[in-house]
């Protein structure tokens, strides 16, 4: 790969990723806002200052490393302050906040795929897999990704101890998933991003 295109491969990425996760972000504080609690609004969290959501580790260095990898994309922000005592409907809302992410990167990579089908730009297919692999990373059910909060409302109560239990280690968990199971979690992301591209294609009639 010749510098230039390094160097466009690396700016798009860092670009696109950070647009992604800020939107996944502020579309986390505006379902909470809609469930009650204010506190994203609150924190200044619902801007799209990108100052307020950046994690270095997982906005930046973890998604351009895949990016140079030719590894599936994925990564994270800084996680939107909730107050769940002030929610609605407690863990169903909180369910409903933890979605809104993932859904908005999807939403976000069939917007990308639309683009790319009428003007077969590249940088949209990098849209398409940055924020597929967003989302479907995010739907894993560890803490603290947020298909554990959508797990936490219909598990039973002795699942929603242990969940509560290694919430602290959330962190740390997904990062043992990324290095000890790399592969499986490649083929994983792969499968489910190919089965939502099918459904993308089926929506526009190929």
């Amino acid at each position: 790969m010749e510098i230039r295109d390094l160097i466009l491969l690396l700016l798009s990425t860092f670009l696109i990723t950070l647009f992604s996760m800020i939107l996944h972000e502020i579309a986390h504080g505006l379902v909470a806002l809609w469930q009650g609690d204010q506190t994203a609004r609150l924190s200044g969290r619902l801007t799209l200052n990108p100052l307020k959501h950046i994690d270095p580790w997982m906005t930046i260095v973890v998604p351009l490393i895949l990016a140079l990898s030719g590894g599936p994309i994925f990564g994270g922000a800084k996680p939107v302050p909730v107050n769940t005592r002030n929610l609605k409907h407690g863990e169903w809302s909180m369910a409903l906040v933890a979605i809104a992410g993932p859904l908005t990167n999807i939403v976000l990579a069939f917007l990308s795929f639309l683009l790319w089908m009428a003007t077969d730009w590249g940088v949209c297919v990098r849209g398409v897999a940055i924020n597929l692999g967003f989302a479907v990373f995010n739907i894993i059910p560890i803490p603290p990704l947020d298909g554990s909060r959508v797990l936490y409302a219909f598990a039973p109560d002795f699942v929603r101890d242990f969940m509560t239990k290694i919430e602290r280690y959330g962190v740390t968990l997904v990062f043992v998933l990324i290095m000890l199971f790399g592969t499986a979690l490649g083929v994983y992301m792969e499968t489910v991003e190919t089965f939502i591209l099918g459904i993308f294609y089926k929506i526009v009639g190929m």
